[in-house]
């Protein structure tokens, strides 16, 4: 009730594919003089070879995707000096190799020593010399025997109850019997 569009989608501007070219082609053109000015100020003033370059459309071709492999954004004017930075080299599958010793890092060989570490531990354990499993054997010895005497009593309970309810029965049979 009253609510008015925002202000957002008004005047929207779509470039167009051809503007889109034309504004790559003139940001390669400025680059490209850039880096010959600054060839150009460190030694060899106006090498024949570079403006012939700038002039052969054939050649250009194939430095600006050179130059654009090299340099994305702002990468080319900020030196980096990242040690964290891992540059990625690809290697040839003949180039690797799978014989030598691998390096692991630390996280691998801490996770490794645990699980010799566990796998010691769980020998001992299971010979009875760590702490745990003295206590652990202490204690299953002393059920044992509370268990024992439990099942005794209850034998000599059972065997009450049976010789009271065989003499209980034999009075029966003989008050039957009179």
């Amino acid at each position: 009730a009253g609510r008015k569009g925002g202000h957002k989608g008004r005047a929207r501007q779509y470039t167009s594919p051809e503007e889109i070219d034309a504004q790559l082609q003139a940001e390669k053109q400025k680059a490209r003089e850039e880096e010959e000015q600054e060839e150009g100020g460190e030694g060899a003033a106006g090498d024949p070879k570079k403006e012939k370059k700038s002039l052969d459309s054939d050649e250009s071709d194939e430095d600006d995707e050179d130059y654009q492999q090299k340099r994305k954004g702002v990468e080319g004017l900020i030196d980096i000096e990242n040690p964290n930075r891992v540059i990625q080299t690809t290697k040839k599958v003949t180039q690797l190799d799978l014989d030598g010793p691998k390096e692991l890092s630390r996280r691998e060989r801490e996770e490794i020593e645990k699980q010799k570490a566990k796998e010691r531990y769980m020998k001992m354990h299971l010979a009875g010399k760590t702490e745990q499993a003295k206590a652990d054997l202490a204690r299953l010895a002393i059920i044992r025997k509370q268990r024992e005497e439990a099942a005794r009593k209850k034998e000599e309970e059972r065997k009450a109850k049976d010789e009271a309810a065989m003499a209980g029965k034999r009075l029966q049979s003989l008050s039957l019997n009179k």
